[in-house]
C-alpha cells in the first residue's frame, strides 16, 4: 500500500459514515497531509472523490486490493476551501407529482433493490460522463439513500449550467411511497 500520514478504517460502515468519519478526520490533518481510508462500501469511491472536490481537498485516487477500498485524500487549506450545502432543496413529499425528473444518484444495486417509479439512474460517479443524458430545461430532483451524494450531484449539475437543480432532502430512507425493483 501507499504511504499515507493517517489511516481510517470505514471497512463494513455505509453511506453516509465514510464520508462522516473522513470529515472528522480530515480535521484533525495538516494541510497537505493524506488520510488513506480503507472502506469496503464500493459507493465510497464517487462518494469521496466527490466530497473531497466539492470542498477542495484533493482526492488522489482508490487502490483496490482483496474487496477494501483504499482511498488516499490530501488536505488541502481551509482558508479557501468552505463545503457549502446546496440551497435548493425539497422535501421527499414535495416530489410526488411534479413534472421535473427524478435523479437516482445510488450505486445500480441500491436502485435496483427499490426506487421511486420513473427515476432515472445515473450513479454519482458516472455523472460526469453522462451528464449529457439530463435535459437542463426540466426540473431535475436529486435523490440518494441520505441526501448528501443528491447534494454533492446537485453542486456538480449547478455548476455544469443546470438552473432548475433540487436536492431532495432526506431522501429514499423517508420515502414512504411505492418502491420499484429490477431484480
Amino acid at each position: 500500500m501507499l504511504k499515507a500520514d493517517i489511516q481510517l478504517d470505514t471497512k463494513g460502515l455505509a453511506c453516509p459514515m465514510p464520508i462522516v468519519k473522513t470529515k472528522k478526520a480530515m480535521e484533525g490533518l495538516v494541510d497537505g497531509e493524506v488520510l488513506e481510508v480503507q472502506a469496503t462500501d464500493k459507493g465510497s469511491k464517487a462518494d469521496l472523490a466527490a466530497w473531497a472536490g466539492n470542498i477542495g481537498h484533493q482526492y488522489i485516487g482508490t487502490i483496490e486490493e482483496n474487496e477494501i477500498l483504499y482511498h488516499y485524500i490530501r488536505k488541502c487549506s481551509k482558508d479557501i476551501n468552505v463545503e457549502e450545502t446546496f440551497e435548493n432543496t425539497i422535501s421527499i413529499e414535495e416530489i410526488t407529482g411534479r413534472s421535473g425528473v427524478i435523479l437516482d444518484v445510488r450505486e445500480e444495486v441500491e436502485y435496483a433493490f427499490g426506487h421511486i417509479e420513473g427515476a432515472i439512474s445515473i450513479p454519482m460517479g458516472e455523472l460526469d460522463a453522462r451528464i449529457k443524458e439530463l435535459d437542463m430545461d426540466k426540473e431535475i430532483y436529486v435523490i440518494c439513500r441520505t441526501g448528501k451524494r443528491s447534494d454533492m450531484a446537485a453542486h456538480k449539475l449547478a455548476n455544469a449550467g443546470f438552473n432548475k437543480v433540487y436536492n431532495v432532502l432526506p431522501g429514499m430512507t423517508a420515502w414512504k411511497g411505492e418502491l420499484t425493483k429490477n431484480i
